[in-house]
């Protein structure tokens, strides 16, 4: 007889079902600032919202790291009371870190995530096409 063990993981569909855990941070950025927010568990969605007077970048490595910046790999999200709708974003993504950073000027940023009960050290590195190359 085989015994089936029961294991929360990454691959794990019930984790990702339940409501998630509450996670709310915020800060503020200057020029060429960026911060890195590291979960302490596995999300299940991430809301990042401008709340300042400059855009900010959101992206999933340091803008530093491999071709972030050059390539393109972030997310714009306009100042608050800008003419682009996009001054907010949720991302239903799992992911055990993510990065904000301003290019220019100074602005403010909220910050909610959902998280899970799975273990960060379950999550493996986003880089590759779309994201680092």
């Amino acid at each position: 007889m085989s015994t089936l063990t029961y294991r929360n993981g990454i691959g794990n569909q019930a984790a990702y079902q339940v409501s998630g855990i509450p996670f709310v941070t915020g800060a503020a950025l200057a020029t060429n600032e960026e911060d890195a927010i590291s979960f302490p568990f596995v999300t299940k969605a991430v809301t990042v919202i401008n709340t300042g007077a400059a855009a900010m970048r959101v992206h999933y490595n340091a803008s530093g790291s491999g071709n972030v910046v050059g390539g393109l790999h972030f997310v714009t999200l306009e100042p608050v009371g800008a003419t682009l709708p996009l001054s907010r974003f949720t991302f239903s993504v799992k992911c055990k870190e993510i990065f904000v950073s301003c290019p220019a000027g100074t602005t403010t940023y909220e910050m909610f995530a959902e998280l899970t009960t799975v273990s960060t050290n379950d999550m493996y590195i986003l880089t590759g096409s779309g994201l680092t190359e």
